[in-house]
């Protein structure tokens, strides 16, 4: 296994989670005017509801696939009766449903950004920068599909699922489980990973107020009495 391959699988996850949760701190105590979606809806609303609700619905089914797909233990889902191949072709399917959504909207909201001149003079580089990086580890990731279908067997997603225990359990040996997997693989991971080195300085931030607004349900009534 190479030293390149030791670091960006099994210190550059730290570094990455450590900038993750360091910097969407320090963004907000520091600077809480900056955080917000930045919404371009005022300037044109068209195209912005369909691109919205189609990328935020794929996204969000990949996130929380990858997290229970990744993390849930293997003796759970054998516990469950389903099997390592079994798992994968669920894995295949729901994702590249779920990513062909998020592509979808994505592409819309990528062509309403760049073909609109109001939008294009407020859009900063960070913005252009976001949109860009998720395409492309959205594409990597959805030809990663074509690699699994010729491996039904479920053996790479099994040491998928290993490196990202190891790591998030903190037990040593988690880069070696990679070490041999496809380069696409390979590539997805790390545009994915460097996805939370970059968060904290874009308008991704407004996702933990999203999280946050459970906290609403059980929130006081606000008071308001006549004069």
């Amino acid at each position: 296994m190479s030293g390149f391959n030791q670091f960006i699988f099994g210190i550059y996850p730290y570094i990455a989670l450590t900038i993750f949760l360091a910097g969407s701190l320090l963004r907000f105590e520091r600077e809480q005017y900056t955080w917000k979606t930045d919404s371009s809806q005022l300037l044109r609303s068209g195209q912005l509801r369909l691109g919205s609700v189609l990328f935020h619905v794929g996204i969000l089914g990949l996130f929380f696939g990858h997290l229970a797909g990744l993390l849930t233990p293997a003796v759970v889902w054998h516990a469950l009766g389903v099997s390592q191949g079994a798992k994968q072709i669920v894995a295949m399917t729901a994702g590249g449903i779920m990513g062909a959504l998020c592509l979808i909207g994505l592409l819309i909201l990528l062509h309403r950004r760049m073909s609109d001149p109001r939008i294009v003079a407020t859009t900063r580089k960070g913005d252009m920068l976001l949109l860009v990086w998720l395409l492309v580890t959205l594409l990597l990731g959805l030809s990663t599909i074509w690699i699994s279908a010729g491996h039904t067997d479920g053996a790479l997603m099994g040491e998928l699922m290993q490196w990202a225990q190891h790591i998030v359990t903190f037990r040593p040996g988690a880069a070696q489980f990679v070490a041999e997997a496809p380069w696409l693989f390979k590539a997805h991971l790390f545009m994915g990973m460097t996805l939370f080195v970059i968060f904290p300085f874009t308008r991704l931030v407004h996702v933990w107020s999203g999280f946050a607004s459970v906290t609403y349900l059980g929130r006081a009534w606000q008071l308001v009495r006549p004069r």
